[in-house]
């Protein structure tokens, strides 16, 4: 996929055809959505909430998710080494602001959720949140669409591994997690 195949085409045409387009401010803003300093800014607060409200077990395992995404992101740019949409150079796939953001608010929102009357806004928030810093990065022409992609992919997988393994985001009894 990432050298040859059927999606590699589509994938460069669509990216070159969003590259450039929308509002230019707006698109960075999205795209700095994922930077570590404010994905993380926004799972730091969660987790100290959460740590304070005796769900360290959760909190711990959040931190540990955030720590996993340069640890696995890291390696597979240097595998795959595919070039970026704008420039000569490589380590674009997967995209780790997208992973960041996935994991980030995510992890966050699997933390917030047991405290809130409607914990569905939760998930929808950091849905969106991550959608934005993935437009934002396709817009400017910082990412493909498929690196998004992985992104994405990768995030969920660590989501699902922080969800099984920590409790997170599971109620019990009507009480939040300790």
């Amino acid at each position: 996929m990432l050298a040859d195949g059927p999606l590699l085409g589509p994938d460069e045409r669509l990216g070159l055809s969003l590259a450039g387009h929308g509002p230019a401010r707006l698109a960075d803003l999205f795209a700095d959505l994922g930077n570590p300093q404010v994905a993380g800014g926004v799972l730091a607060c969660a987790v100290a909430l959460a740590w304070f409200r005796g769900a360290r077990r959760p909190a711990a395992g959040a931190v540990l998710a955030m720590a996993a995404v340069p640890a696995l992101v890291v390696p597979l740019k240097w595998w795959t080494d595919r070039q970026g949409p704008l420039t000569e150079a490589t380590g674009y796939y997967p995209s780790g602001h997208t992973t960041t953001a996935a994991v980030a608010y995510g992890a966050a929102a699997l933390l917030l959720a047991p405290y809130l009357e409607r914990p569905w806004v939760t998930p929808v928030a950091a849905a969106s949140l991550t959608a934005a810093t993935s437009v934002g990065l396709v817009l400017r022409g910082y990412h493909w669409p498929l690196d998004v992609v992985a992104g994405w992919c990768l995030g969920a997988v660590v989501l699902l591994v922080l969800r099984a393994g920590a409790g997170t985001g599971r109620v019990r009894g009507g009480q939040p997690p300790k």
